[in-house]
């Protein structure tokens, strides 16, 4: 097995993460220096910053996880510290090896997928497979009629030098809006109402594919049932839970 799809199967990081890792200098196998490419076989020590970690017969041990958690505003998405903010792994505490499937802003909140799968972790993160995510968004003006416009039809961020997907925008009240993503761009639901003249009070999210929050409190966390998991691969078109 690849370096890169061991460290994202053993729920250390997600393939991305471990690709920099790795490129850092920071992963060995059998006490060298590992490569990008390197292939860990069962008997194989694998470590990562001088710790040991898991050899390769340990990827048959890995029990799935995939879970939905609810953020706070204030906890940041990585496996590690970030200015002082309580990261989201130790917010959650479970002593698996888990990490998160995308990022939250640390001042947005809302619905947030953890697990030890580096295939759903993968699937996910391409942009390419235009994935719906849904948030809801409190402004701090009134929304009319040619914001809902301009935001549905794509915006160009001049900061990131791209034009946003067109994409579903629906108001619910004078300042508060839903909005449905296929991408996810740096930050792009504030950059593209600071485009609009808005500045985003609330930012909610509520859906990602087909998993809702649904009444989930703030700070806690469920297990997904094995439907949501069965719609969830058939929707994300991944074969098998791994």
């Amino acid at each position: 097995m690849r370096l890169n799809k061991f460290l994202a199967s053993i729920g250390v990081c997600s393939r991305r993460e471990a690709d920099r890792a790795i490129e850092a200098n920071r992963v060995m196998i059998n006490g060298e220096i590992a490569s990008l490419g390197a292939m860990v076989g069962e008997k194989d020590l694998v470590s990562l910053d001088g710790k040991y970690i898991a050899t390769g017969k340990d990827v048959e041990k890995v029990k799935p996880i995939i879970i939905a958690f609810n953020k706070p505003e204030g906890v940041v998405c990585t496996t590690s510290d970030n200015d002082g903010a309580m990261n989201v792994v130790d917010y959650i505490g479970m002593k698996e090896r888990i990490y998160p499937v995308g990022r939250l802003d640390k001042d947005s909140s809302g619905l947030l997928l953890l697990t030890n799968q580096g295939a759903l972790t993968n699937t996910l993160l391409k942009a390419a497979n235009y994935h719906e995510k849904e948030y809801i968004v409190k402004v701090n003006k009134d929304i009319d009629d040619e914001f809902i416009e301009k935001m549905s039809n794509g915006i160009y961020l001049y900061e990131l030098k791209t034009k946003t997907r067109k994409c579903k925008v629906k108001k619910l009240n004078k300042n508060t809006f839903s909005i449905v993503l296929t991408q996810g761009l740096n930050r792009q639901i504030r950059r593209m109402c600071a485009a609009c003249d808005r500045k985003v009070q609330k930012l909610n999210r509520v859906r990602i594919v087909n998993i809702k929050l649904d009444g989930l409190a703030v700070g806690d966390y469920r297990n997904l049932s094995e439907e949501e998991i069965r719609r969830l691969y058939k929707e994300l078109g991944i074969r098998d839970n791994g």
